[in-house]
């Protein structure tokens, strides 16, 4: 169930942003996507850390304080309606403070009270079906997997695969941006073979500008599960976060608050870092 505080807060947030001046497309500290490109022959480049307070991960029984750092991203503009995504991190570290007995715990190969590991790495691809005209919102398409790089044995990784894929929905009305994402997550049972998890993945985002290369972002952004009995980890999942970011150039920072929406997601955490966006060839 959503938790009471943050609904209030969603609401001060959307009558803030209501009153502000336009925002350009969505990038970090938001994860929904926009159905904008970066552009033909673009690249650009995302580098930031999270910290997330009790995380949980049921598989392995571990809840605790999650550090990650640096989480990168890579967009490449293939043309001028289509990117390549690129998204993984190096690091993360959980401080451990409960442990209880779960199916992946005979497998954790770890001492003390913190264990680490890579990050998953996520491959995908987003194309821009229709772009945005008077009375019509931009459409797009996005498709990932994740592959299965952080290890069991950290009781930070699954060694599964998923995938996800979403259509991607934005139009500019008066003077804020509103950006939609509805699709489906096929998460692979670790604990059971030939079987698998869907779920409904969603997201919505708002974005407004309070002065020049400075914008007020926020968003929900989660999953549901709709199926009679939920296998352990594939629980609904659902994060409000509000931010800000300014960008001067070519060069971007932000900074967000994380606020979990369901008993499975963290309490609170806070994500900060930047985005580079360069011309780096031509596209044939």
């Amino acid at each position: 169930m959503m938790r009471a505080n943050a609904i209030g807060v969603a609401t001060v947030l959307a009558t803030f942003l209501w009153t502000a001046s336009p925002a350009s497309a969505q990038q970090r500290p938001l994860v929904t996507e926009d159905p904008e490109t970066v552009g033909a022959g673009r690249l650009l480049f995302e580098a930031g850390l999270d910290y997330e307070k009790d995380a949980e991960f049921p598989l392995s029984g571990l809840t605790g304080n999650l550090f990650s750092v640096p989480n990168i991203g890579v967009s490449v503009g293939l043309s001028s309606i289509a990117e390549l995504q690129i998204d993984g991190g190096l690091y993360q570290r959980l401080t451990i403070t409960g442990q209880e007995p779960a199916p992946l715990t005979p497998v954790l190969d770890f001492t003390g009270d913190r264990t680490s590991s890579v990050r998953d790495i996520f491959i995908g691809t987003k194309i821009r079906i229709l772009s945005e005209q008077p009375g019509r919102p931009a459409i797009g398409f996005r498709f990932s997997t994740r592959l299965p790089n952080a290890s069991n044995e950290s009781g930070l990784g699954n060694d599964t695969t998923d995938f996800t894929a979403s259509v991607l929905v934005g139009k500019t009305i008066q003077s804020i941006r509103f950006v939609g994402n509805v699709g489906f997550l096929i998460l692979e049972d670790p604990l059971e073979a030939a079987s698998q998890d869907d779920l409904l993945t969603y997201g919505f985002s708002l974005a407004r500008a309070l002065a020049e290369g400075f914008e007020v972002v926020g968003e929900i952004n989660g999953r549901a599960n709709f199926a009679e009995t939920t296998a352990l980890g594939a629980e609904d999942r659902g994060l409000l976060r509000l931010g800000a970011r300014y960008t001067r150039g070519s060069v971007r920072v932000d900074g967000g608050f994380m606020l979990g929406l369901s008993p499975r997601d963290p309490d609170f955490g806070f994500t900060t870092g930047l985005t580079w966006v360069i011309d780096a060839f031509r596209v044939p």
